[in-house]
């Protein structure tokens, strides 16, 4: 049985929803895709498959964070045959890796290093038990305009073989999932997709003209561990320097380095920090069950990216709270991050209409190569298809805040879900509660005297 297995190699006595269904299948030799929400232990479906199977499992994953932290939870587990591929090792590092990969039983690569033709070649060599996507919404969302090697991600499985392959993720529209299936898994694929609602999470949308002060307030009020997201790195620096000598917190954005981030992480894992105010570089996947209120500074540029980022929240079952604070015209850096992509693809056609050289480092040159692989004119179509349809989601976006309805039918509605009924601490429109500390109640974060100054060193203070 299954739940022996399960209790031998984690220490539990029960699946989660979802997760038997998905090892199932795949003990069945079908690709899956799993579709399971935020939270609910999706890591398991491919760990225990690999403990099951003989080979290794290669899992794909878009963010360092993300691998990092998955390669960490093995580890306290006591699985010491687990390592990422990533940016952060030295040349030398990787080739050790490579040559050595049979010692190895779980192996975390991003999607461009994966593409390399060193890294597929060393990989056929191996047994492969199971080829995984995580975060597999990434192929429709990030696979066109900024990172197309997701795109390709099927014809790199054909290369390794065609193993077996699970398709992981926490919501997906219907377009979505159509992208995963035909670009990834074979026509037979199982689905087992479970419901994007998390009704632990309470819904609130604040518009207001006075961001920074009901931020603030949301803080002092908060009982515990908390993340504040920003749309720009430049924000998040900007909010750090203004909170950091009231509160306990921290800020992670792409641009710290990997020892950074890793302490970062480190210190709100262990709740040494209550707050991390971070761009959407952090939280994918992130192994934190007592995060108690998401709040969003700026406006998210997606209903889809908006629920992944709160599904950060309660992953240990608790209420918890997501507040959206809402500017007029903050949608302003969305468009402005959107016109520069639309100047870049008009840069990309003159450049291919005057047969100029593309600069080597530029995102152009990805588009240059992935065109000549699907066809100049087809990608160059959907480029400007793509650029039609983030408009469109950030429409969508604003027509959510300014909905004078339930949040959660809002939501459930466009992920094309059937609301039956409508949690105890709904949303605003329901009259829901923030979670709020009582009086004389301390804050959750433990005390740590030397992290103020590691911050110190790790942060600069002053612009």
């Amino acid at each position: 049985m299954l739940e022996e297995q399960l209790k031998k190699f984690f220490d539990y006595e029960y699946f989660r929803p979802g997760q038997k269904e998905v090892i199932s299948s795949l003990m069945e030799g079908k690709d899956t895709l799993a579709i399971l929400p935020t939270g609910t232990g999706k890591s398991l479906c491919y760990q225990m498959t690999g403990y099951l199977k003989e080979g290794l499992v290669l899992i794909v994953s878009p963010l360092i964070s993300l691998m990092e932290d998955q390669v960490d939870s093995l580890l306290r587990l006591g699985e010491k045959r687990a390592i990422a591929i990533n940016s952060t090792l030295q040349n030398s590092e990787k080739e050790f890796v490579l040559q050595h990969l049979k010692k190895y039983k779980f192996v975390f690569l991003s999607p461009e290093m994966l593409v390399q033709e060193k890294v597929i070649d060393t990989l056929r060599k191996q047994k492969i038990a199971l080829f995984v996507v995580d975060e597999a919404h990434c192929i429709s969302q990030w696979g066109i305009d900024f990172r197309p090697e997701y795109r390709n991600l099927g014809l790199i499985k054909e290369k390794l073989g065609s193993p077996l392959t699970l398709a992981l993720t926490g919501s997906a529209t219907k377009k979505v999932k159509h992208e995963i299936l035909q670009l990834l898994l074979t026509q037979d694929a199982n689905e087992i997709v479970y419901s994007m609602d998390r009704p632990n999470i309470a819904l609130f949308v604040h518009q207001t003209a006075s961001k920074y002060e009901d931020l603030r307030e949301l803080m002092e009020k908060c009982p515990g561990p908390g993340l504040i997201y920003c749309a720009t790195r430049k924000q998040v620096e900007t909010l750090y320097s203004s909170l950091k000598n009231d509160f306990s917190l921290g800020f992670y954005h792409g641009g710290l380095t990997s020892n950074q981030r890793r302490m970062l992480q480190k210190q709100f894992n262990d709740d040494q920090l209550q707050f991390l105010i971070a761009t959407n570089a952090f939280g994918m996947g992130i192994d934190k069950g007592n995060i108690c209120r998401i709040i969003h500074y700026d406006l998210p540029d997606s209903l889809e990216n908006y629920l992944q980022e709160i599904g950060r929240a309660g992953r240990d079952g608790s209420l918890s709270d997501a507040i959206l604070l809402y500017k007029e015209g903050d949608e302003k850096i969305h468009y402005y991050f959107q016109q520069k992509t639309k100047q870049q693809r008009q840069m990309f056609e003159t450049a291919l209409g005057n047969g100029r050289t593309i600069n080597k480092e530029d995102i152009q040159q990805k588009w240059l190569e992935q065109g000549r692989l699907e066809g100049m004119a087809t990608f160059r179509q959907r480029l400007e298809v793509n650029e039609e349809q983030k408009y469109k989601k950030l429409m969508q976006m604003l027509d959510y805040i300014k909905d004078k309805g339930c949040h959660r039918h809002f939501l459930m509605t466009y992920f094309q879900e059937k609301q039956t009924k409508n949690p105890e601490n709904c949303c605003d429109f329901h009259g829901a509660k923030l979670i709020e500390k009582t009086v004389g109640e301390k804050q959750v974060v433990n005390e740590n005297l030397a992290w103020q100054e590691i911050l110190l060193k790790l942060f600069k203070t002053e612009n």
